[in-house]
């Protein structure tokens, strides 16, 4: 970081201004975490100043600027005042008299509220840095409870760090529970908890992020399906939600979809409209329930039925159009009955070879050629359970 910090303080743009890196970056850089993003608070200036620098203004409702150079984002410090219900309910006042602690005051957590000058020296008015190396996460100050957006960044922050042995502090989970009480989450819209939840779903151990929300009641406000599942099923959920084949451990749509498939089809759907949820979730989430509901069947069913109940799946989910769904699937049934997997696998393999041209050159048209596919589909599956 030497090298940067000499390459800043060199940066033509930013000459003659009190610049600091800020927020997520000096966090993650004293823990020693990747870095992924950039963010600056600039102090003492004004819009005008800023533009006549080369920087391009992006903010709407604050004065946030884009280096001409790099294309980081630099803000002006500025200060906020709750005027309304919801996370955007706030008056912003950005200033050159606004001072940089009064920036770091309106963060959420301490571990954010952390700034870094150019030559390297840290500024933490509020013992980020402590709580870093205490591992816990704790509110700013009692205007935590003004933005209802913190419980969810605060729950999607545990659920990043707790690998670290991070967790939350006690009077920080009562503000929590606080603003769920208070009604406060009701107005969040669907997109802004959605895209929360889908980071919280890419991070390391993504169940503590759901764990939080029911902790605080807030589950039961912004997902009630989920909440409703309650007790040891809400916990099978989320150990299942963690438990995929390597090849899809890391992916926040798979994980969604092991964490609501034993959901029923309408509290699935409830949940899928409440969230707004984008299509890939919502099929995966449909496909793993089909997948379920297939091993509860070849369980019951036994090898003389499979070929009827693997056919009945793969049209389910559009095998026949939709190849690339199958080998996930596949991958996951194998998680509960591999040798089924596997023989499903071969035969689906040798049916998708079938060609409905030659069926035609046989002289099969219209509805008779579907059934006769259909008919040699199910006796090649048959092959594969002898």
């Amino acid at each position: 970081m030497t090298q940067e910090r000499e390459q800043r303080q060199g940066d033509e743009p930013c000459a003659g201004l009190e610049v600091y890196r800020v927020g997520g970056a000096v966090r993650d850089a004293l823990l020693g975490w990747p870095v992924k993003d950039t963010d600056w608070v600039v102090v003492g200036a004004t819009p005008e100043a800023m533009r006549q620098r080369g920087f391009r203004p992006v903010g709407r409702d604050f004065p946030v600027f884009l280096h001409p150079e790099t294309h980081e984002e630099y803000a002006l410090a500025r200060t906020e005042r709750k005027s309304g219900h919801g996370y955007t309910g706030f008056v912003v006042h950005a200033s050159p008299e606004v001072t940089l602690e009064e920036d770091l005051a309106r963060r959420d957590l301490t571990i954010n509220a952390m700034a870094e000058s150019l030559d390297g020296a840290l500024v933490d008015p509020f013992d980020g840095r402590r709580d870093l190396d205490d591992r816990l996460l704790r509110h700013v100050s009692p205007a935590f409870v003004e933005d209802p957006l913190r419980v969810l960044r605060t729950a999607r922050f545990l659920a990043r760090y707790a690998g670290l042995g991070f967790r939350i502090a006690e009077p920080t989970q009562a503000l929590m529970r606080q603003l769920a009480d208070s009604g406060e989450l009701d107005h969040l819209v669907a997109e802004r908890v959605w895209v929360e939840t889908e980071k919280a779903l890419g991070e390391p151990e993504p169940r503590h992020y759901f764990d939080a929300l029911a902790a605080c009641g807030a589950l039961e406000r912004l997902m009630p399906a989920l909440n409703e599942a309650g007790g040891d099923a809400l916990e099978r959920a989320l150990v299942r939600m963690t438990r995929l084949p390597e090849a899809l451990s890391g992916s926040p749509c798979w994980r969604w979809g092991r964490l609501v498939e034993a959901l029923s089809a309408p509290a699935r759907k409830a949940l899928e409209e409440r969230l707004k949820l984008p299509n890939d979730y919502r099929d995966a989430g449909h496909q793993l329930a089909s997948t379920r509901q297939l091993a509860s069947s070849l369980a019951q069913g036994g090898d003389r039925s499979a070929p009827s109940i693997a056919m009945d799946w793969l049209d389910g989910i559009d095998a026949w159009r939709r190849g690339e769904r199958v080998a996930p699937l596949l991958a996951v049934l194998a998680l509960r009955r591999p040798g089924d997997a596997e023989r499903l696998a071969l035969g689906y393999r040798t049916a998708l070879a079938l060609s409905p041209r030659d069926l035609l050159d046989e002289g099969f048209k219209g509805a008779a050629l579907g059934q006769e596919l259909r008919h040699r589909r199910l006796a090649v599956l048959e092959d594969a359970w002898r």
